[in-house]
């Protein structure tokens, strides 16, 4: 989709003030791992770059390096450079990736639900539970895993437990925050984009709005704070996994279809801090 860059002044100081107020956050991520302004400075002018040159096209007319300039405060030589250099894309390590496709298809999947939406308990060999075996629920999703180091692996990181019977039961908490950097980069990415893309669409009055709503409540006790923490992953919970179910039975009758070209992404975030007069802002 091609943007044009229309606002007056006091929008743009509105939208630049509620950004500052966003980075802090990020900001403060950086700071912790030891990445400097001029680092952070160096990806962002290259994304400035990026976007400027793929999404901010004028109709009919070729993209030059002095239009870029224009748009980015950018120096043309420096745009010219950064034009022509790769994009760095996010990655999902194929077995983070194949654990959230397992995942998502035992706890999605009609074939693996009970009636009230549930995941079923798998045995873990296919020779006691045959199609509906955790092994052969793997070798479903890949051929390049074996069964038993993604058990184990799920093991050690409290996805599931095995009882007497060697019955393999999903844990409520599944859907919890990967453990491992690498995956937790990866979402964290990926999630802050599409929650920021879809309030930039908004804000930008894009047609039809994403849903993007929160409830916000301020005057409350720790206590209070705790309950309602609990409170929030357990209907948060219930909403993935409603949610996940039902792109599940979407994405199977849209399996041959030509035109299922895209992708979404739904979330739930719960967050609380002292309030600014109290101690320093942390949101």
């Amino acid at each position: 989709m091609t943007h044009q860059p229309v606002s007056t002044q006091e929008t743009r100081q509105l939208v630049l003030g509620a950004v500052a107020h966003l980075l802090r956050p990020l900001i403060r991520l950086l700071l912790s791992q030891g990445i400097t302004f001029t680092v952070f400075c160096d990806a962002a002018r290259a994304i400035y770059v990026k976007v400027a040159d793929q999404e901010f096209k004028l109709p009919d007319k070729p993209q030059t390096d002095s239009r870029v300039s224009l748009l980015t405060g950018i120096h043309r030589r420096e745009v010219n450079r950064l034009r022509n250099e790769p994009v760095q894309e996010i990655t999902l390590s194929p077995h983070a990736s194949m654990s959230a496709l397992l995942l998502a298809t035992w706890s999605g999947h009609p074939d693996y639900v009970d009636e009230q939406g549930a995941p079923i308990p798998l045995p873990r060999l296919a020779s006691k539970g045959a199609d509906r075996s955790f092994e052969a629920l793997v070798q479903s999703i890949s051929k390049d895993f074996r069964a038993r180091v993604v058990l184990d692996e799920w093991l050690r990181q409290g996805v599931v437990r095995v009882d007497d019977g060697d019955i393999v039961h999903l844990m409520p908490d599944a859907f919890a925050q990967p453990q491992e950097m690498d995956e937790k980069a990866f979402y964290f990415g990926q999630n802050i984009h599409d929650h920021l893309a879809a309030t930039a669409h908004n804000l930008s009055g894009g047609q039809p709005p994403f849903l993007e709503r929160c409830v916000f409540y301020d005057k409350l006790s720790a206590e209070s704070i705790n309950e309602l923490a609990a409170y929030s992953r357990s209907v948060g919970m219930k909403a993935l996994q409603a949610v996940n179910k039902r792109a599940a039975e979407l994405q199977k009758r849209d399996r041959d279809h030509a035109a299922a070209l895209y992708r979404t992404n739904f979330g739930v975030y719960q967050y609380s801090a002292p309030e600014a007069s109290h101690e320093h802002p942390q949101n």
